[in-house]
């Protein structure tokens, strides 16, 4: 069960429930990829309610990303195609990420709505069809869901990966439309019948024109089928939009409900409550299924920031990797985010290629001892290329979350407090911390005062606090 109290009301700060920056930080890693020192100071100068509006309604404003050379490119247009798709798929590897940490919030989401309406690149493999469904996703993850459905069932990603390229009158293809209803607006056996299937199926024939590889995939009406269908109930010679009205007016209540729930355990907890779920789905329905009022109503609600919420999802290969680069504010590089995007899939997440149609099942699935360990390599390499490159930066860090403080008890407790969501368990936990912290510097220099952070060993005195931090069970959650 889960232990979560507050309700969808706005979360209003009282003397026990303060707005600080354990909550600000909690808002950006589950919405967003955590938060710069900058970020969690604009936060706390607004209410809550102020700052989640305004930061919803900026990703929603936003443009989406300037489209590659290659957006439209087709097969005939490549002089060695292996080679430069390869080279374009790497590019826009690299975009997402820095997208990702860029502009977090709509990184986030369109993320989360990668994992929800799955395709595999693997299965496609197009660089102009990767850069469209990407698109796609980014217009529509802040707006209507009904369009998004209409709009990514007939994305080319979407018709080679679920076969709608395949779906004609002579030989209907029931794929797509299974997974319309079970993984996309219904969920599993809820509200739709085999029958459903099967006539939805004959609807949605017709996305088969394409001249060549890569090219557009336009409707073809020779393949689509023109006799009547009988669609939750209702009759007649539905075709593709179609079928998509009659699904939210037939089913709204169902479609609102699943993914009211979906986004609640993704971005709340894998326990649901049906009270809270039932009143975003209200919300969805009321605003025509615009899913910016869901996000608004959630995330500004006291059951979201409740401090039960709080540390308890496993964070992603990509959480955590991107919510420290902007924790810390270490650099970056291309290269150096290209080996985080390899390491990301390494330890099981692989962008443009989730497990299957259903996509990472998430939070403890993220865990095991290969990938723990995966985790704590990554870092190890990460950390000694700031040594390499940019020691200096390890004292600056310090110094813009401690100030002036020498106490080394206090400087452990602040830095490991910036990165776990709930802090340590026990005193000894926080003593093991400052022990680490101390090095091999001799205690009379912390007892007389003499030593701070402007010693020549303090950026070795941090990232041996930061190797102890990064390997801590409580830093794998969010």
């Amino acid at each position: 069960m889960s232990c979560i109290t507050g309700s969808i009301s706005q979360f209003v700060p009282t003397a026990q429930k303060l707005w600080d920056k354990k909550r600000v930080q909690h808002f950006y890693r589950r919405a967003g990829f955590g938060a710069t020192n900058n970020e969690i100071e604009q936060a706390l100068s607004k209410t809550p309610a102020t700052f989640v509006e305004d930061i919803i309604n900026t990703a929603t404003n936003l443009a989406t990303t300037e489209p590659p050379s290659w957006a439209n490119m087709v097969e005939s247009e490549y002089t060695n195609i292996d080679v430069q798709m390869q080279e374009q798929h790497v590019e826009w590897y690299l975009e997402w990420e820095n997208d990702m940490l860029n502009n977090p919030l709509r990184g986030r989401f369109t993320f989360f709505w990668s994992n929800h309406f799955v395709t595999r690149m693997e299965d496609y493999w197009c660089s102009s069809w990767m850069y469209n469904y990407y698109n796609v996703l980014q217009q529509y993850s802040f707006g209507n869901f009904k369009e998004f459905v209409k709009a990514i069932g007939i994305s080319p990603a979407m018709l080679i990966f679920l076969n709608g390229y395949q779906n004609s009158a002579d030989e209907p293809n029931e794929n797509y439309a299974r997974e319309l209803f079970e993984l996309f607006t219904l969920g599993v056996n809820n509200g739709y019948t085999q029958n459903d299937i099967v006539e939805t199926a004959k609807a949605l024939t017709g996305y088969t024109a394409i001249n060549e590889f890569c090219a557009p995939i336009s409707f073809n009406e020779n393949d689509f089928d023109n006799s009547s269908k009988t669609i939750f109930g209702r009759t007649g010679n539905w075709g593709y939009n179609d079928v998509i009205d009659i699904l939210f007016e037939e089913r709204g209540t169902q479609i609102a409900t699943y993914i009211c729930e979906k986004l609640y355990k993704y971005f709340v907890s894998p326990e649901v409550d049906s009270t809270i779920i039932s009143e975003l789905a209200n919300t969805f329905m009321v605003n025509n299924f615009e899913l910016a009022p869901v996000y608004k109503q959630l995330f500004k609600s006291e059951h979201f920031f409740d401090e039960n919420t709080i540390g308890i999802l496993v964070k992603s290969p990509f959480d955590v990797f991107n919510i420290y680069f902007r924790e810390t504010g270490f650099a970056t590089d291309s290269e150096l985010l290209l080996n985080t995007i390899w390491f990301s899939s390494e330890i099981g997440q692989t962008i443009f290629e989730p497990v299957d149609v259903a996509g990472w099942q998430g939070n403890h699935d993220w865990i095991n001892s290969s990938t723990l360990v995966g985790r704590w390599n990554a870092f190890e390499y990460y950390l000694w290329w700031i040594w390499d490159n940019h020691k200096e930066s390890l004292r600056d860090f310090a110094q813009n979350l401690v100030g002036d403080i020498k106490n080394p008890s206090v400087i452990t407790q602040i830095i490991v407090d910036h990165f776990l969501s709930n802090g340590l368990q026990t005193e000894t936990d926080y003593g093991i911390a400052t022990a680490i912290f101390k090095n091999e510097v001799p205690q009379n220099y912390f007892d007389n005062g003499s030593w701070n952070l402007q010693w020549e060993s303090a950026p070795y005195q941090i990232i041996v606090l930061l190797f102890h931090i990064v390997r801590l069970p409580e830093f794998q959650l969010k």
